[in-house]
C-alpha cells in the first residue's frame, strides 16, 4: 500500500462524518427515549463473542455474514456480531434470569462479511427492541406497533407493512412426501418465488395435497383481500397451518384497527430469517426505498441453547438507513453561538454559563472559518461592558 492509499477503507465500510453523525445521534437519542417510555431497558452487548454464542439457534444465514477470528487468550474461535438479537437472547436467558416479561433495547454497530443489499454497507448501525417471556398475540402486536411508532418518531409517515407467518410454509413442507434434498430444493424455490421451478419440483401434485396448496400459495400476495383467498386454498391444510393463518388474520385485524390508514400486504412465501423465526414475521417499507426500513418477527427457539427456552419477538432498524431515508434534516439541528478568541474573564464566565444549555464555539487565534461555517447563528458581543448574545447577521 502506498502512502496515497493509506486513507482507503475496505469496500462497504465508511466513516460517518458531520453533520450526518449529529443527525444519527439525534435520532438515536429520540428512539432510545421512545423505547424507554414503553418500558424497554437498554443493553450494550460486546462487539465480539465466542462464535457458538453468536450463532446459537440462528441457522446458516447469520453464520455466512459473521467475521471469524481466533482469541489469542483461549485459542477459541470468536465472531464479530452481525446481529444483536442473539446477544439479547443470551442476556435475557443467562444474565438477567427474569421469570416474567423482559423488555430490552439496544443500539450499536454490527459488521457483515457482505452487504445485505446492493445499496447498503457492511457496518449497519443496528437498533432495536426485543420482548422475552410472552408467547401471546398481544406481545407480537406490541412489537409491531412499537416498530410503527419508531418509524413515526423517525419522521416516516407513508409506511407499508408486510405480514407473514413462517409456520404456514413450514406446515405445508412437512406434508410433502419427498427426500431431504428435494425438500430443500422446494424450499429454495419458494423462497425465491420461482414458480416454474416449483411447478417442476412438485410435479402433478393431487388436488388438496400439501404440494398443490403450496404451489397455489406461492402465487398469492397482495393486500388484505388475499387472506380470504388463502383461507380457501388452505381449508384442507393441517391444523398447524390453519392456526398460523388465523393468527396472521387476527394480528392484521388488530393492526388495522389501531392504524386505519396503514397500507398492509401479505406474502405467504416471505421466508426472510426462516432458519430461526418461528411465527409472525413483518417488515416495513416506505415509498422510494427498495429495502425494508424495519423488520422483525418471533423467534422462540433461540434461548433454548442458553438454557432457557423463552418465547421472544422483536424488531430492528438501521439508523444510517433511517437518516438517509428521512431523519432530522441539517436545518433542524441545533445551532451554535460563536465567541471571539479573547482571554477575558467576563467572556469566559459568560461562555461557561451558556454552555449549561447551549453549544458555544470559541474562536482560536488564526481561525480562517467564519461563524456561519461553524454552524453558528448567533454571536457573543460586548455591549457597555456586558457580554450578550445577538443574532448573526447573514
Amino acid at each position: 500500500m502506498t502512502v496515497s492509499d493509506r486513507w482507503l477503507l475496505p469496500d462497504g465500510v465508511e466513516d460517518i462524518l458531520p453533520p450526518q453523525a449529529a443527525r444519527i445521534e439525534q435520532l438515536r437519542r429520540t428512539l432510545l427515549d421512545t423505547w424507554q417510555r414503553w418500558g424497554y431497558q437498554q443493553i450494550i452487548p460486546p462487539l465480539i463473542e465466542y462464535l457458538e454464542s453468536l450463532l446459537t439457534g440462528t441457522g446458516t444465514d447469520l453464520a455466512l455474514q459473521t467475521f471469524k477470528l481466533t482469541d489469542q487468550l483461549s485459542g477459541r474461535l470468536m465472531g464479530v456480531r452481525a446481529d444483536t438479537t442473539p446477544q439479547a437472547a443470551r442476556i435475557d436467558a443467562h444474565s438477567l434470569h427474569r421469570q416474567g416479561v423482559s423488555r430490552l433495547c439496544y443500539c450499536g454497530h454490527v459488521v457483515h462479511t457482505r452487504p445485505a443489499h446492493m445499496l447498503t454497507g457492511r457496518t449497519p448501525l443496528q437498533a432495536g427492541c426485543e420482548l422475552f417471556g410472552s408467547a401471546s398475540a398481544e406481545a407480537d402486536q406490541e412489537i409491531i406497533i412499537l416498530m410503527l411508532e419508531t418509524l413515526h418518531a423517525a419522521g416516516l409517515e407513508q409506511i407499508h407493512l408486510d405480514l407473514a407467518h413462517v409456520a404456514v410454509v413450514q406446515g405445508l413442507l412437512a406434508g410433502i412426501d419427498a427426500d431431504a434434498e428435494t425438500q430443500a430444493a422446494i424450499f429454495d424455490a419458494v423462497r425465491r418465488k420461482s414458480i416454474p421451478e416449483l411447478d417442476e419440483l412438485l410435479g402433478s401434485a393431487p388436488a388438496g395435497s400439501a404440494g398443490e396448496q403450496l404451489r397455489a400459495l406461492a402465487r398469492l400476495s397482495g393486500g388484505p383481500e388475499v387472506l380470504e383467498e388463502a383461507r380457501r386454498i388452505l381449508k384442507e391444510a393441517n391444523p398447524s397451518v390453519q392456526d398460523a393463518l388465523a393468527e396472521l388474520a387476527n394480528t392484521a385485524e388488530m393492526i388495522s384497527k389501531a392504524y386505519p390508514h396503514l397500507e398492509m400486504g401479505f406474502d405467504f412465501c416471505e421466508l426472510r430469517g426462516y432458519n430461526y423465526h418461528t411465527g409472525l414475521v413483518f417488515a416495513a417499507f416506505v415509498p422510494g426505498e427498495g429495502q425494508a426500513v424495519a423488520q422483525g418477527g418471533r423467534y422462540d427457539s433461540v434461548g433454548r441453547d442458553f438454557g432457557r427456552a423463552r418465547p421472544a419477538t422483536g424488531f430492528s432498524v438501521d439508523l444510517r438507513l433511517l437518516v438517509a431515508v428521512h431523519g432530522p434534516s441539517e436545518d433542524a439541528m441545533p445551532k451554535a453561538i460563536w465567541a471571539p478568541a479573547l482571554a477575558e474573564v467576563g467572556l469566559r464566565v459568560k461562555i461557561a454559563e451558556l454552555r449549561q444549555k447551549e453549544t458555544v464555539i470559541q474562536a482560536l487565534p488564526g481561525d480562517l472559518e467564519t461563524p456561519a461555517d461553524l454552524g453558528c447563528d448567533r454571536v457573543l458581543v460586548q455591549r457597555d461592558g456586558q457580554w450578550q448574545v445577538e443574532v448573526l447577521n447573514s
